[in-house]
């Protein structure tokens, strides 16, 4: 199994890092960095992960903001339609129900 490096730690204060199988777990690794880390942790998440996997996530997440998602999407030079979270539908899913 293979663990976070400790100076990694600081971004995954909702769990036990120590604990933390990225190989596993490797959506919620990426995501978390891709939201919070700096450059230091952008380098190890590309150098362990890789930009296809990067890409994987950025296309599928609904769970990083737009601005994450945007950000990503033009250093990975993905296509705006390919990017969930960018999509129409989901953009503001509870404004509609409440407003019925």
């Amino acid at each position: 199994m293979k663990r976070l490096p400790p100076e990694l730690h600081r971004y995954f204060w909702d769990t036990d890092p120590k604990k933390l199988d990225i190989n596993k777990y490797r959506q919620f690794v990426i995501e978390r960095i891709l939201e919070f880390g700096d450059e230091h942790a952008i380098r190890w998440l590309r150098k362990n992960f890789g930009d296809e996997a990067i890409k994987e996530v950025v296309c599928e997440s609904r769970r990083i903001s737009r601005r994450t998602a945007n950000f990503w999407r033009l250093i990975l030079d993905i296509p705006k339609e390919k990017v969930a979270c960018l999509s129409r539908r989901s953009r503001n899913p509870l404004k509609q129900f409440w407003q019925s």
